[in-house]
């Protein structure tokens, strides 16, 4: 009788934890639907803003602006690495803290100084845990991230790289492919000396365009001066992306991540109620073993 009731008593508890898996499942896919559709708008307004600062850079003007341009000397570098605040995710937190550990030791040997900074409770805990001092933390960015916080960090970078206070500015972030694929990586985003030319599609693009030697665009009143405009767009929307990316790739690792979850306690639940039948079938025969004996027993 007591092995019954344990194994009902651990059934009932697998089946609470199920319905919070479930549940977690089921409003992680409904914010992974809302997190990806703004990723995809901002992955395509990052390809025509590229797009313009390519054609910028080959429009048969010299034109030149500080961001883009690379430092002899990297003397103060700046690692950023875009985590979660909460777990329950699979390795989503743990692959972005590995990459950027990796790129850390690199810039280490490169720099003279790097500072790092984390987004989320999860990275900040996971480096000061592996012995790594964490110079600032950010934990006011969620799955719902807003421009405007991304814009006065954005702010921050821009101006510490115009007065040399820092050379360079890598992410470590989940880059957001597919549902399917999700790779954590290690961008530069200071400099942009990769504007010019980064991404096949503008690369191709960029070269049907200029075929001739023409621009398709026609600047007013210059080049140079629509420049000082959107090169530092462009860096803000490619680190705002960078936060979509790492928001959209969390959701789906939490929404496989309980899913998993789910059928593994469904298969438990399934186990547990053969086992309890068992011990429930056995019982009743003892019982009835019994009753059988004390009636033999009173007839003699």
């Amino acid at each position: 009788m007591a092995q019954a009731k344990a194994l009902d008593r651990r059934r009932k508890s697998i089946r609470n934890i199920r319905k919070i898996t479930r549940t977690m499942e089921l409003i992680a896919t409904a914010r992974f639907k809302k997190a990806m559709d703004r990723a995809t708008a901002a992955t395509e307004y990052t390809k025509r803003i590229t797009q313009l600062v390519a054609d910028l850079a080959t429009s048969g003007l010299t034109v030149s602006h500080p961001l883009l341009d690379e430092r002899e000397h990297t003397g103060n570098s700046i690692l950023l690495v875009l985590t979660a605040n909460r777990g329950l995710c699979g390795g989503f937190n743990s692959g972005a803290v590995r990459k950027g550990q990796t790129r850390l030791s690199e810039l280490r040997e490169a720099s003279d100084a790097v500072r790092i900074e984390v987004a989320g409770k999860r990275g900040i805990s996971a480096l000061k845990f592996r012995g790594i001092t964490v110079d600032e933390g950010f934990t006011h960015f969620d799955d719902n991230v807003r421009y405007d916080d991304v814009d006065v960090l954005a702010n921050r970078y821009l101006e510490d790289f115009a007065a040399g206070t820092i050379d360079r500015l890598d992410v470590a972030y989940t880059q957001f492919h597919s549902t399917a694929l999700q790779r954590p990586v290690v961008e530069t985003l200071l400099p942009l000396g990769s504007l010019a030319g980064s991404g096949d599609d503008v690369s191709e693009q960029q070269g049907q365009d200029s075929a001739g030697g023409d621009s398709i665009y026609e600047f007013l009143p210059s080049a140079a001066s629509i420049l000082e405009e959107v090169v530092p767009a462009s860096f803000k929307v490619k680190l705002f992306k960078c936060f979509l990316d790492s928001a959209v790739s969390e959701q789906v690792a939490r929404m496989v991540a309980m899913k998993s979850a789910t059928e593994n306690a469904d298969k438990m639940i399934k186990e547990l109620s053969m086992r309890y039948n068992r011990a429930r079938q056995g019982q009743i025969t003892s019982e009835l073993l019994e009753v059988i004996g004390g009636v033999e027993a009173l007839e003699v």
